[in-house]
């Protein structure tokens, strides 16, 4: 079937309505703040046949562009061999199982069967962070778990809903394995009609177009996806371009783990080559397969944003040499911190690897955490315990163009940190700052973007509080002659005094009493080509912003200030920068 330009971008363009009508739908009925505020969930379509990416939100999580894909493939591949039950109209399926297409075990994933005359023409599938899916620690996220089991609840794809009913038995089986059981219905219910709003859009998508239609933009659209990604693969020199990224700690051993990458152009395919990086290790920093995949489909997404979001944007684009490391975990290793932190650190890898190559479209290391910081206990004014689940941003890299930007969502999606004024409506906390990470972007001609420093207090009640974050150690990697950016920073004071993890950014179960606070500063993005380029004004100007001291621009930048910090000293800037 030929389709004229015009019909295709509008079918395309449809597509994507239906998806973002998803995510909207789920955010606003969604009860917990980290999907309602946060929006740390995401909506697509997929085909029927294997599963791959037709179409998803454009406000939804990127690294959930390929694992919602392998699951849904998994889903089907399970189906066909017997292993699940055969769908049914109006059927949900609910599985957050990481070896099956997953991530960690607090994203859950429901996929609804879209039927057209009877016959199963796609799935429509989505993923929201619950706060808290059972395990060792509020929030799932424990730092020293060493077997799966300990992180949650583990649910292979099951019907949820049958024939459009919640079945009531698996959904007991879920409360008596979660805390604060009884929010999670509207999670579930938000979820469920957010896939239904999926189909309603749809029907009327096809209704207008036609079955046949549709299906051929769908088919040539993938096709166009993947003949534009050869095109900017055609652009990059040939050659291989290597580069490391690594991770503090696993949570527990407190050592390294190094992500060792090469980037090959092979004609019109790009290869990415991960041998040589760390074994599997015994902490939850193990990345499961349909997560690594996905961090490098959204690393190119960064890269090459013109093409289309579709599974054919990732078929010229070939991983091998995870077998055997921790990007590849098999059961029953932990793999809380695989979403968050290590797929940003595999995207910095590949970014580390191509600026050489495409220095005008790549950019320094961004704050690569998403500060993973769960806060359960009992709330004894409301008579109830809580799980409150934080994420927070960080500096992104500076680039070709700009300095990078503050207080930026994390590399793996757009998820934003919730209101203060939500957080301290729900939980028993009170944020006593909440601003940027003065000094931690990494000095360059075009300088990493700050980090974010907050301080929250328990205000009544008894908690523990538990970290899964990263670049504790490790600040964000400057490029081309630029800085690092400033690390990660937390602290806890308990009754008066600091205490800070041993694994600097991961810790679990630390109680809190009333009056304790936990401080933390997020990392600065990397700086981008060499500090002693950058304008003298542009370093006055941050320093009148108290983005950075007088020192710190004498020593970072070689720009002298006179005039109590108010002025450039051109003469003895021009001195200090001559002297290297």
């Amino acid at each position: 079937m030929t389709l004229d330009p015009i019909t295709l971008s509008v079918i395309e363009a449809g597509l994507q309505q239906v998806c973002d009508e998803m995510d909207l739908s789920f955010s606003r009925a969604a009860f917990s703040p980290v999907i309602a505020e946060a929006n740390d969930r995401s909506d697509g379509i997929y085909a029927a046949k294997d599963g791959s990416l037709i179409a998803q939100g454009a406000g939804g999580l990127p690294v959930f562009v390929g694992t919602m894909q392998y699951s849904t493939r998994t889903l089907i591949e399970m189906i066909a061999a017997g292993q699940a039950a055969p769908p049914q109209p109006d059927d949900i399926y609910i599985v957050n199982d990481p070896y099956l297409g997953g991530t960690h075990l607090m994203d859950v994933r429901f996929a609804r069967p879209f039927y057209r005359q009877g016959q199963l023409f796609c799935w429509l599938s989505n993923t929201g962070h619950w706060p808290d899916t059972g395990g060792a620690v509020p929030g799932g996220f424990s730092a020293s778990a060493t077997a799966v089991e300990q992180e949650g609840l583990r649910l292979p794809p099951v019907r949820l809903f049958k024939q459009g009913r919640l079945d009531p038995e698996i959904m007991a089986i879920i409360n008596s394995n979660i805390r604060v059981a009884d929010q999670r219905i509207g999670d579930v219910k938000a979820q469920a009609a957010a896939l239904m709003v999926g189909e309603d859009r749809l029907n009327a998508l096809m209704d207008r177009y036609g079955d046949d239609t549709v299906a051929g933009a769908i088919a040539e659209l993938r096709q166009r996806a993947a003949v534009q990604m050869r095109a900017f693969i055609a652009g990059i020199p040939d050659g291989t371009y290597r580069a490391s990224a690594w991770i503090d700690s696993d949570g527990v051993v407190n050592e390294p783990l190094e992500i060792r990458l090469s980037v090959t152009r092979d004609g019109d395919d790009l290869r990415f080559d991960f041998t040589g990086s760390s074994p599997p290790c015994r902490g939850p920093m193990n990345s499961v397969r349909a997560t690594t995949l996905s961090a490098v489909y959204l690393a190119m997404r960064h890269i090459f944003p013109e093409v289309p979001m579709s599974a054919g944007a990732f078929e010229p684009l070939k991983v091998t040499g995870i077998e055997g490391t921790f990007l590849d975990a098999r059961y029953p290793r932990p793999v809380s911190g695989c979403a968050a932190e290590v797929s940003q650190r595999i995207a910095e890898a590949v970014f580390a690897a191509l600026v050489a190559p495409l220095p005008d479209r790549v950019t320094a290391a961004p704050a690569g955490t998403s500060g993973n910081f769960a806060l359960g206990g009992h709330d004894p004014a409301r008579g109830r315990d809580f799980v409150m689940y934080q994420i927070s941003g960080g500096g992104y890299g500076g680039n070709a163009d700009h300095d990078g930007l503050s207080n930026g969502c994390s590399t793996i999606g757009i998820s934003k940190a919730p209101p203060v004024e939500i957080m301290e409506q729900a939980f028993p906390v009170l944020y006593h700052h909440y601003a940027l990470h003065e000094g931690s972007g990494g000095a360059g001609r075009q300088r990493g973007g700050f980090g974010l420093d907050y301080m929250v207090e328990l205000r009544r009640g008894t908690a523990t509080a538990s970290f899964v974050m990263d670049h504790g150690r490790f600040g964000p990697q400057g490029v081309l002659g630029g800085a690092d950016g400033g690390v990660n920073r937390v602290t806890v004071w308990q009754a008066g005094q600091p205490y800070t993890p041993s694994h600097l950014s991961k810790e679990q179960d630390i109680p809190l009493a009333p009056g304790d606070r936990v401080h933390v500063r997020t990392p600065g993005g990397g700086g981008y080509g060499d500090p002693f380029q950058r304008p003298p004004e542009a370093v006055l100007e941050d320093v009148r912003l108290d983005r950075y001291t007088a020192t710190q621009a004498r020593d970072l930048f070689g720009v002298a200030l006179s005039g109590e910090g108010t002025e450039v000293d051109y003469p003895a800037t021009e001195a200090l920068r001559a002297g290297g």
